[in-house]
């Protein structure tokens, strides 16, 4: 029995983690969210983490407004159905490894925000105009600790780890506007996109909003 429980997988540290606060990162290359984890690790010393942190938007998890109920037709349909349609979105992923620490630490998380507006979070999330969203965090990886006998041991985050907290809004729209100010991005196939430099060259026109703008005055002239 003794060489059967010297055999016996190491038990890994019971990890907890909650979302102690979300930032704009500022300045930064792309638009990121800074949030600041607090983990706990019920007293046992841990040389490092590495954790690889899933984000989804549980978008059941608050009310909209009529605005954003229409903005937000394309992806949940007539707000009568959103009963059935109405579903958590996942987001986006990262990553950090944590240093040594015995108990409990705070690390960054830094997230990046994609702006590309065919991705389905990124609609969702600029279809809101204000108030927080509901996020869930999953978190899974590696821990590695000190055991008993002082020897290194390493074993897997438990699957069932995670934390949720709500992002404002306003923070969301301060990191895109910390890189784009007042600012918005539209993906285009790349025929289309040469169509619109020859109609730019045609027309003089001195930037892509006075494209935008000249075609959406000849769609209103034609009506």
């Amino acid at each position: 029995m003794a060489a059967a429980d010297s055999l016996a997988a190491p038990s890994v540290p019971r990890l907890t983690c909650t979302v102690a606060g979300v930032d704009a990162l500022a300045p930064a290359a792309a638009p990121t969210l800074r949030f600041a984890l607090a983990l706990d690790a019920c007293g046992a010393a841990i040389r490092s983490l590495t954790l690889a942190v899933q984000l989804q938007i549980a978008a059941r998890e608050r009310r909209y407004d009529a605005a954003e109920q229409a903005q937000l037709a394309d992806l949940f349909g007539a707000p009568e159905r959103w009963g059935q349609t109405l579903h958590t979105l996942p987001w986006t992923r990262a990553a950090l490894v944590v240093g040594p620490f015995e108990g409990t630490t705070t690390a960054a998380l830094d997230v990046p925000c994609t702006y590309d507006f065919e991705v389905a979070a990124a609609r969702y999330l600029a279809a809101l105009s204000e108030g927080e969203i509901p996020l869930e965090l999953l978190l899974s990886g590696t821990v590695f600790w000190t055991g008993a006998d002082g020897r290194l041991q390493a074993g897997r985050i438990p699957w069932e780890c995670e934390a949720s907290c709500a992002l404002p809004v306003r923070t969301w729209r301060a990191a895109l506007d910390a890189c784009f100010p007042g600012s918005a991005w539209v993906r285009l196939e790349r025929d289309a996109f040469e169509r619109l430099a020859a109609f730019r060259a045609a027309r003089a026109l001195p930037s892509w909003e006075a494209v935008v703008e000249e075609l959406l005055a000849e769609a209103d002239d034609a009506r």
